[in-house]
């Protein structure tokens, strides 16, 4: 589902080219949820990065979902992370503006829906991470668990075949952390497989949620 075939990412700083991620091999397979862990600066945010098609490999090839990065149109990786790819982020990413239920909604109207005709799925998926009880409050009205709750609804709510989480229980205590590592564990698509889940975190107890944990040192499995 998300491979990785001798991947190098380079950057420019300055006068010298650093290595983001040095000849990279791996294979995350469907349904499976592996923790990446590793350093700052081992690669780890470079490879979700490159898994959800926000950036391109210097050198290798990138598969996600069964397609290669590198040859899909800029048009078609955007509609491939809208529909097929799911994003949860550490410090949640939502609208203050917005109502939970449009917070969660917006992938759908992105993707050309109308509201009214997405209520019903966005109201089962805020029920089924557990807040149907705060769909019409706004962001800055919930707590720090809420919000990420609502950020994976967000996630969830195009029933994606891929979730990448970046730190999702880094801004959240160790209990409400494990209630998000729980919805994430336990997440199920409409057809009811599992979707995969590649999650980078610095905590071995969240790590400890996944089926496999990966770790990266220098832009290399370590």
């Amino acid at each position: 589902m998300i491979s990785f075939e001798g991947v190098r990412k380079v950057y420019r700083q300055g006068a010298r080219d650093v290595a983001a991620l040095d000849g990279l091999t791996l294979t995350v397979a469907a349904g499976e949820f592996v923790a990446v862990m590793g350093r700052s600066g081992s690669g780890k945010s470079t490879f979700l990065h490159l898994a959800g098609g926000l950036d391109l490999p210097t050198e290798g090839v990138v598969r996600v979902d069964g397609a290669e990065m590198s040859k899909m149109s800029d048009t078609d990786r955007t509609l491939q992370r809208r529909r097929r790819i799911g994003f949860v982020f550490q410090f949640f990413n939502l609208m203050p503006t917005l109502t939970i239920e449009e917070n969660v909604a917006m992938p759908l109207l992105f993707d050309g829906a109308r509201l009214a005709g997405v209520m019903d799925r966005v109201r089962a998926v805020i029920e089924r991470v557990g807040i149907g009880h705060r769909m019409g409050h706004r962001p800055e009205e919930l707590s720090g668990g809420e919000m990420q709750r609502a950020a994976i609804a967000r996630a969830l709510v195009t029933d994606p075949a891929i979730v990448l989480a970046d730190e999702p229980t880094g801004n959240l205590d160790s209990a409400t952390g494990a209630g998000i590592l729980e919805i994430l564990k336990s997440a199920k698509r409409t057809d009811g497989t599992r979707p995969t889940i590649a999650m980078v975190t610095h905590d071995s107890n969240a790590a400890a949620y996944g089926d496999r944990t990966i770790t990266l040192r220098d832009g290399k499995l370590a």
